[in-house]
């Protein structure tokens, strides 16, 4: 995928569509399992939250057109450590996607060859993609543009011949079906027929995180066309399902519903045009998981919150460490999920819900640390209110269904969470294992001077990366903040502030005394001060980070205001810190 040659409609739509519309070949058969006969009522409900996230993703990605999701909304909104917690559940995403996909694309070509084993089959389907990754191949946007008109036609001529079917053998199953006694109430079905089947708009985030590939106009499009997908079919094919097939059947055929949804109404042809879809949709899913955690993750080792070794490359520019680490865990947690997919859809919904949620306070937070930041789109907070309570309430509805997938979801969550929480903290931990060499001193000299020494450079070389705030003349409180953040969440002991000048203008002494001041204040940093002549935009950012050999992510800026010429995109992934 270029990044001169910027993604058309149908391209962007194709790529996040195929993750988004996977879902709908098996999520029937899980809203089915919870809420029976109403779980298209489900399923609608499901749309209408979607509807609501329409505005907020729009919103959202609008003023910080970035690729990156979450993680990058609350990096620009608020702490480093709050983006990393949406970060580690955004990769768990990715993970939990990325196996289901697999699995479920394996299940469905069972259907075609009996003699297949599963495990083994999703296995070397998830190696097949880490290959073609770590040779470079990422998304072509013509591939994901057949498959995803493949399997529109597909999902239509299903919906078409399972109309006919019922036009012709009448309504009798949905009358039974109808009639069949409930387990519980009725809200309580859709409630839980809701929260299982919030996994049908897993895949919406896909389109923020390539949003810079994007030709204009079109994210706003993509968000559109995947909510018509998701609400036109998912509710349809479900009421269709409960329509021509007995309820014991349809669990009794979980994993290729659809499948056998064709074989009932069309016959076999049916059934293998449709398992041949899903294996090519599902395996497009898995594409696009490995090459959006490759972005992320490579993001957060350039914000020092992965370790720097997932930076290096081979000859293809392919970050294959991180690739390699994906297919292990992806490989883990199929091996301790034996391939089921509850257990992989719990953790997946529950990591999946909280990145949406995470995106929901990101909106907030966007409204009020940033209000004057230019938007395409504008949410307002009653909408995000309610796009928030559906999400939360679809997230302890899961967690309520089967609480042993919550212990799942944290035998991955927890270990990620420490692994970044280490990185944040590397100073205090280094410090600490200084301290103790110190200590040992008297035991072993030769060993606690080593450390010392080992240490001592460690620390150094992870202070001395500079960083830089370009400043319109601030006033001392908003410095500060500055001061303060570049403490609490980066690793330097040095810090460039530097105010840009027009020919013929001087700064202000007034200034110049507020840094001379917090430069005393942080007796952990030396602020340099650079006064230079030039006009703040893309070119200078580029001329800047050569020279001084800082990368554009180091490099903040305050919020601008509507009147800022550029978008935040065009800067190169410099960052609001205030």
């Amino acid at each position: 995928m270029s990044h001169e040659k910027k993604l058309n409609e149908l391209e962007a739509t194709a790529i996040c569509g195929n993750d988004i519309s996977s879902s709908c070949l098996y999520v029937s058969a899980l809203a089915i399992a919870y809420a029976g006969q109403y779980a298209w009522v489900a399923l609608l409900m499901v749309g209408g939250v979607l509807f609501l996230f329409r505005r907020i993703y729009g919103e959202v990605v609008g003023a910080l057109p970035l690729n990156g999701g979450a993680y990058n909304v609350l990096l620009n909104t608020t702490s480093k450590r709050n983006a990393a917690v949406a970060a580690c559940l955004t990769i768990l995403s990715y993970m939990a996607t990325a196996v289901i996909s697999a699995s479920e694309a394996m299940h469905y070509l069972h259907t075609l060859w009996h003699g297949l084993p599963i495990i083994t089959a999703t296995v070397l389907l998830l190696g097949f993609f880490l290959a073609l990754t770590i040779l470079g191949i990422s998304e072509s946007a013509v591939v994901a543009v057949g498959i995803f008109l493949l399997h529109l036609f597909s999902l239509t001529l299903l919906v078409g011949v399972t109309g006919w079917y019922l036009f012709t053998h009448g309504l009798s199953t949905l009358t039974e079906n109808w009639h069949m006694p409930m387990q519980g109430s009725l809200s309580s079905a859709l409630f839980l027929g809701f929260s299982a089947a919030m996994l049908g708009i897993s895949g919406f985030e896909s389109s923020a995180n390539f949003v810079e590939e994007q030709a204009e106009g079109v994210f706003q499009k993509t968000l559109r066309n995947m909510w018509v997908v998701v609400t036109v079919f998912n509710p349809l094919l479900a009421l269709l399902a409960v329509a021509a097939l007995p309820l014991g059947e349809v669990g009794e055929h979980t994993e290729t519903l659809l499948s056998y949804l064709g074989t009932t109404t069309g016959g076999p042809w049916l059934a293998t045009l449709i398992s041949v879809d899903a294996v090519a949709v599902l395996s497009g899913a898995v594409l696009t998981s490995f090459v959006g955690v490759s972005g992320l993750m490579k993001r957060m080792a350039l914000d020092r919150i992965l370790p720097q070794f997932f930076l290096k490359e081979n000859k293809r520019q392919s970050n294959y460490l991180i690739l390699i680490t994906f297919f292990l865990l992806c490989i883990s947690v199929l091996l301790i999920t034996n391939g089921e997919l509850g257990p992989l859809a719990g953790v997946y919904t529950i990591s999946f819900l909280s990145v949406m949620a995470f995106f929901a306070l990101g909106n907030f937070l966007l409204k009020r640390k940033r209000p004057k930041l230019p938007r395409p789109v504008y949410a307002g907070v009653v909408t995000v209110a309610l796009a928030l309570v559906g999400v939360v309430t679809a997230l302890y509805g899961n967690i309520r269904i089967r609480p042993d997938y919550l212990v799942v979801f944290l035998q991955y969550f927890v270990p990620a969470m420490l692994i970044v929480a280490a990185m944040l903290n590397r100073t205090a931990i280094l410090n600490l294992v200084l301290a103790a060499a110190e200590s040992f001193a008297k035991h072993s000299p030769r060993v606690s001077r080593l450390t010392q020494v080992t240490i001592k450079r460690q620390l150094h070389e992870l202070n001395r990366q500079e960083f830089v705030f370009f400043t319109k003349g601030d006033n001392v409180s908003n410095l500060n903040k500055v001061m303060a953040y570049v403490v609490e969440n980066e690793f330097t002991n040095r810090l460039k502030i530097v105010t840009l000048l027009r020919e013929g203008e001087s700064f202000s002494e007034a200034l110049l005394r507020d840094i001379k001041v917090l430069d005393r204040a942080y007796e952990e940093i030396v602020v340099d001060f650079v006064p230079l002549k030039g006009q703040f935009g893309p070119a200078l950012i580029d001329q800047l980070s050569r020279e001084w050999n800082i990368p554009k992510n180091f490099m903040f800026i305050g919020s601008p205001g509507d009147q800022f010429p550029y978008q935040i995109s065009e800067l190169g992934g410099v960052r609001l810190i205030i």
